[in-house]
């Protein structure tokens, strides 16, 4: 059966992005990019809710044309060519081989855990992760602090999140900053 791995950045002090809503502070150094490209390579489909959808969909269908960091050149083709999914009350249907879950979220979600496949990547987001969790569908969280404080900002998981308990089965240190945590719930 595939798993659902929530993957996410926060900052020292918490958040996934600053009281703006700006995201410009995430490093991406070679020892964190390669353990990106690596994990992202394994799996069968990235997963997200709409606002992480929006986000990057606009910029990765043509990241070459605007970056020219190592990490984007190397990450844009391999989300182009793998399948996604977002999970959105509102959105008819996403471009990029993407497919567009509405339903029932324990029924959606157990369906595609149970077919063939690699395991579903979530990315970013607070709400969808936090009614993932409170479902118990998420199966590992990986979380990477970043070395910034932002003061405020959003939190990994909305308000109103169940309380999960978490087992750690793994940390990691990159590029002398950024630190994974990896979580299974117990």
């Amino acid at each position: 059966m595939r798993e659902i791995i929530y993957l996410v950045h926060t900052s020292l002090d918490g958040f996934t992005e600053g009281p703006d809503g700006e995201f410009d502070w995430a490093t991406m150094g070679p020892e964190l990019s390669d353990y990106s490209q690596e994990l992202c390579t394994g799996i069968g489909a990235f997963a997200y809710g709409r606002r992480v959808w929006d986000m990057m969909s606009g910029y990765w269908p043509n990241a070459e044309a605007t970056s020219d960091h190592p990490h984007d050149l190397r990450f844009a083709p391999v989300w182009r060519e793998t399948p996604k999914i977002v999970f959105s009350r509102t959105l008819e249907k996403a471009d990029w081989n993407t497919r567009v879950i509405s339903g029932d979220l324990t029924e959606e979600v157990t369906a595609l855990k149970r077919e063939p496949g690699k395991n579903i990547l979530l990315t970013g987001g607070a709400e969808l992760p936090a009614e993932l969790g409170r479902l118990g569908l998420i199966d590992e969280y990986q979380i990477v602090v970043q070395p910034v404080v932002l003061g405020g900002g959003k939190r990994p998981f909305a308000a109103g999140a169940a309380r999960l308990g978490l087992e750690l089965v793994e940390t990691r240190t990159f590029d002398a900053q950024a630190v994974l945590l990896r979580y299974r719930p117990v």
